[in-house]
């Protein structure tokens, strides 16, 4: 299969998928190595597709549909971002990335795009088990979050209840 054809499958595979899939698991259906999936991806991001890499895997960002969005500045310990996540979601967002804002190298994010409840708690077994340093850590705690969702009530909602429970850093 010639690297155009391998890419156009790739991103039939992203479509049809819905949900995050791993590097490896698009590599044995491609049937190349892994490293030929990143560098696929790379060049797709080049022509503008809009394929954001997860914890969990790649997946196939669609924007067709206007949500309304949000970033919130927060702040609080490595151990209340389970509590921190579920609140967000629990109120109807969804938590698109992280991003911390650090002296030296400038803006640093990721994506995450945390949706249920299910996808905090898998994010935070990751870290667990990894034995991973949050981003916030490199910044003190405080981050952003970029959130969207159905309404700008929902979002509200949602800065209400980060508002509630202190997480929104200088409210």
């Amino acid at each position: 299969m010639e690297g155009q054809e391998r890419r156009e499958r790739l991103m039939d595979i992203l479509r049809e998928a819905g949900t995050p899939v791993s590097g490896t698991e698009l590599a044995k259906k491609l049937g190349v190595s892994r490293q030929v999936i990143v560098q696929d991806v790379a060049l797709l991001r080049a022509v503008d597709k809009n394929i954001l890499a997860t914890t969990r895997g790649y997946i196939l960002y669609r924007q067709e549909t206007r949500k309304a969005e949000r970033c919130f500045l927060v702040k609080h310990t490595t151990e209340e971002i389970e509590d921190e996540l579920c609140t967000i979601v629990d109120n109807g967002g969804k938590v698109r990335d992280v991003i911390v804002m650090h002296e030296i190298y400038g803006e640093i994010s990721a994506a995450l795009m945390i949706s249920t409840r299910q996808d905090v708690y898998n994010f935070v077994g990751k870290v667990k088990a990894k034995k991973t340093v949050p981003l916030k850590e490199l910044t003190a705690g405080v981050h952003l979050h970029t959130v969207e969702a159905d309404s700008e009530e929902i979002l509200d909602r949602i800065e209400a209840a980060l508002r509630e429970k202190k997480y929104l850093h200088n409210s």
